[in-house]
């Protein structure tokens, strides 16, 4: 299986915000991509950064599912969230996969 973290470092003052766009609207655009097939949030309890952090974690069923996403869908979702949040969060990606 194929993950992919989107690590988001948040101002304070947009946590509930963000958190209610996230589940709301913008995780579920991205899941009807169709090019994962599950998510989770996660809050890092124990970050050394300023301000609150999380990590959602997008699965895909193989490389070629998360590279249709990236091919095809990444940079729309990326700039909608510059828009929403802009100045307001620092944002970073892995992309992992799990070992059996």
């Amino acid at each position: 299986m194929i993950v992919y973290n989107d690590t988001v470092i948040l101002d304070d003052t947009a946590e509930q915000e963000w958190l209610t766009w996230m589940k709301e609207t913008h995780i579920p655009e991205i899941m009807a991509t169709g090019c994962f097939s599950s998510y989770r949030i996660l809050s890092i309890i124990d970050s050394p950064n300023d301000g609150v952090t999380y990590c959602v974690q997008y699965n895909a069923d193989s490389i070629e599912q998360f590279q249709e996403y990236y091919n095809k869908h990444l940079y729309k979702f990326k700039e909608i969230h510059e828009q929403e949040f802009a100045e307001r969060f620092v944002l970073f990606n892995t992309l992992m996969k799990t070992i059996d």
